[in-house]
């Protein structure tokens, strides 16, 4: 009798179905140039554990109490080190996920909570995975070559670090529907910024390289990192706005406040991982053999520095933007975001205008309003640099031979043969300063510009 009351019981546990902690209702992969994001949408916080597996490389994440409730088979592993990703039900009632890798990778796992925008996520960070004489691609627009006086063709060029905001999972802000699809910061921004890297790169002695050039996720200390590693000299952060109230409108221009700045000069200074970064730009100073007082003391000039420059630049960049857009105020404001944060690259950050309201986003979605702002960005930027040009640079230069040009009035019996002769020039590069074609008659009383030699 008690046998057969137990084999009753295990049977009634076998039919007692299964009780799941959560279940993976969708996967998402954000591949970016130097690592890759995928993230697993849980219904409910979970536990895991990771195993890394080699010969072949492989990430191996066992997420107890939980089922696949989606198919993986149509994710588009392009651009990622990742070849595959399996899964397989354990008798534990643990989902094993396994991500089959192309080669040795860095990996990170980590939950985050719930946002306003996704519910209990479950992401897997995979980076520093470029195989050793690999090259990357990039959709940079090639650097057009400069056309100018000889003396200042091996100058090096003004670098403009361009962020657009936000990217991969996380989206930004919202703006009304267009047809099926909701506008979307991320896109908004990143098509601004490729036409403000177009721009910029259109201007002799200037270069414009993109934070984020597509579809993925970078956090607020790697853009400015990024930066850095480029060696920028100027940090512009690429936003839209957004309020709940629709009525909301108008661009702006932001640079970091006293307090943000404080607060970052303190962070240098307690952080370890800050010790080795290097400051005042290129050719800076690095702060790890360096006393406090002397390292407060650099942080505080370059900050200074960065915050005045900052300034400059961002007044020329809101008149600018104040000519093509409804301004949200009438100055530049200020503030402690972290993107311009960095104590030895001057930073701005612009808000693009209110993408929550229905009149500046459907003038935002357009690409003629995209490369009207962008065009008006660029200005301000080489208004500014030609007004305070950085020393040994091509803006410099030209700057200073502006400066030493010397203006000549033709008088009767003049020609440009013995012009160019009297001041050591030639007479191509007379025409070529003057506009002036081979067709070209000289005026008495006309006033030359004569190049600096």
């Amino acid at each position: 009798m008690r046998n057969w009351v137990g084999l009753c019981l295990t049977f009634c546990l076998l039919l007692t179905p299964t009780v799941w902690a959560a279940d993976i209702k969708n996967v998402r992969i954000w591949p970016a140039p130097d690592s890759t994001r995928v993230v697993f949408d849980i219904s409910a916080p979970v536990t895991y554990e990771v195993i890394r597996l080699a010969n072949p490389e492989r990430l191996v994440i066992d997420i107890a109490g939980s089922r696949l409730q989606t198919s993986v088979a149509k994710l588009d592993f392009k651009g990622s080190p990742i070849a595959s990703i399996r899964s397989s039900q354990r008798p534990d009632n643990k989902l094993r996920m396994v991500l089959d890798l192309n080669h040795k990778v860095d990996a990170k796992v980590f939950a985050l909570a719930p946002n306003a925008t996704y519910g209990n996520r479950l992401v897997v960070d995979l980076g520093k995975y470029q195989v050793e004489g690999a090259k990357i691609t990039s959709n940079e627009v090639p650097k057009q070559p400069v056309k100018s006086l000889d003396i200042i063709n091996s100058q090096r060029d003004i670098v403009i670090a361009i962020d657009a905001g936000h990217g991969g999972e996380d989206p930004g802000a919202s703006g009304p529907k267009f047809g099926v699809k909701r506008l979307r910061e991320k896109h908004v921004v990143l098509a601004i910024s490729k036409y403000l890297r177009d721009e910029i790169n259109r201007l002799p002695g200037f270069e414009g390289v993109l934070v984020r050039s597509g579809d993925y996720y970078i956090s607020l200390r790697g853009r400015t990192k990024k930066a850095r590693k480029e060696k920028a000299d100027l940090f512009i952060s690429v936003h839209a706005d957004a309020f709940k109230n629709s009525k909301a409108r108008g661009a702006s221009v932001w640079t970091l406040s006293k307090r943000g700045a404080t607060s970052e000069t303190g962070r240098w200074l307690a952080q370890k991982e800050n010790s080795s970064d290097l400051i005042g730009g290129i050719g800076g100073v690095s702060l790890d053999d360096k006393e406090e007082d002397l390292a407060r003391t650099l942080l505080d000039l370059s900050m200074t520095h960065s915050q005045s420059t900052s300034q400059g630049v961002a007044n020329y960049v809101h008149a600018n933007m104040a000519r093509i857009a409804h301004m949200h105020k009438k100055h530049v404001e200020r503030a402690g975001f972290v993107v311009l944060k960095s104590p030895d690259i001057p930073s701005i950050l612009v808000e693009t205008g209110f993408i929550s309201n229905p009149g500046e986003a459907a003038k935002l979605r357009t690409s003629s309003y995209q490369k009207q702002m962008a065009q008006a960005i660029a200005k301000g930027v080489r208004q500014y640099f030609y007004a305070n040009p950085v020393a040994n640079t091509y803006v410099a230069t030209v700057v200073e031979a502006k400066r030493k040009q010397i203006k000549y009035k033709v008088v009767r019996g003049d020609t440009l043969s013995e012009i160019a002769q009297r001041y050591d020039t030639t007479i191509a590069k007379l025409r070529q300063a003057n506009g002036m074609t081979k067709k070209s008659v000289l005026k008495i009383g006309q006033q030359l510009v004569i190049p600096a030699g």
